[in-house]
């Protein structure tokens, strides 16, 4: 079995997100940093080369493949800001059809630019995601 890439580490969140080149992109990484920070109610850590997360969860397949994750994460990409959620909590169908100009794919949520979605609508994606991958991994 290969070992993750997506691994937590040490590295500087803030000195990452500077160096993003794209003004915007760099712009609404640093204003979701504050939000997800406000939501998750804990500082954000670096998983992997780009990857920003809150909190952590361990899972366990049953292939026996197993590792940690971040609750709740977001990467400043080159063409979207992505952030990762869970689409398996209550009213995904309906906060989405809320939320405003964005992308989706099985785990991922891309966003143009903040301004395309209504950002209390965002934080009720992330809160209910992060919630209920908490309650799918306990521990």
């Amino acid at each position: 079995m290969s070992d993750l890439k997506t691994q937590r580490h040490d590295g500087d969140v803030r000195a990452f997100i500077a160096s993003v080149d794209n003004v915007r992109r760099r712009e609404d990484a640093f204003a979701l940093l504050d939000l997800m920070q406000a939501i998750m109610g804990e500082a954000p850590a670096l998983w992997g080369p780009s990857i920003i997360g809150f909190g952590s969860y361990h899972y366990k397949y049953d292939s026996g493949r197993e590792g940690d994750m971040p609750l709740a994460a977001f990467s400043p990409r080159k063409q979207y800001l992505v952030v990762y959620i869970s689409t398996e909590f209550d009213q995904y169908d309906a906060l989405m059809a809320k939320l405003g100009k964005h992308k989706t794919s099985k785990a991922c949520l891309y966003i143009n630019k903040l301004a395309d979605v209504d950002q209390e609508v965002l934080v009720e994606v992330i809160k209910r995601s992060a919630e209920h991958v908490a309650r799918m991994y306990p521990g």
